[in-house]
């Protein structure tokens, strides 16, 4: 489930700490690492080192693509089906972003994945 973006987000972050957190510290730790990459993109944009952008636009897809994975969407009803539908639309968004150099689509991604990691930290891991 997790696998995808987990290797992802080990590959860059190992000294985070993955081994022994728990499923809620796990995803956590992907939207954290979605947020690093989008900001790592936004500045290779305005430094104009399009490798960079385009190598970190690419990671920050991936991890969405294990968030994505991570949905249990039988148990999770519209809640994870919304979750789906807007971790889809921000890859698609972040494709653009890489494609025509825009900023204000990297913006527009960083402040959606703010807005759902702020209500993830409002839950309780036991609840999670």
């Amino acid at each position: 489930m997790l696998n995808k973006g987990l290797a992802q987000y080990q590959q860059v972050n190992t000294h985070c700490g993955v081994e022994g957190a728990s499923p809620h510290r796990l995803i956590q730790m992907l939207m954290e690492g979605v947020l690093q990459r989008l900001a790592e993109a936004k500045g290779a944009m305005q430094r104009n080192v399009i490798a960079d952008k385009g190598e970190a636009i690419g990671k920050a897809i991936t991890i969405l693509s294990g968030l994505d994975d991570s949905l249990n969407k039988d148990i999770g009803g519209e809640m994870a089906a919304n979750l789906d539908d807007l971790y889809g639309y921000m890859q698609r968004r972040l494709l653009e972003a890489n494609l025509h150099n825009d900023e204000g689509i990297i913006d527009e991604v960083v402040g959606l994945m703010k807005t759902i990691k702020s209500g993830w930290d409002t839950i309780a891991p036991e609840v999670a």
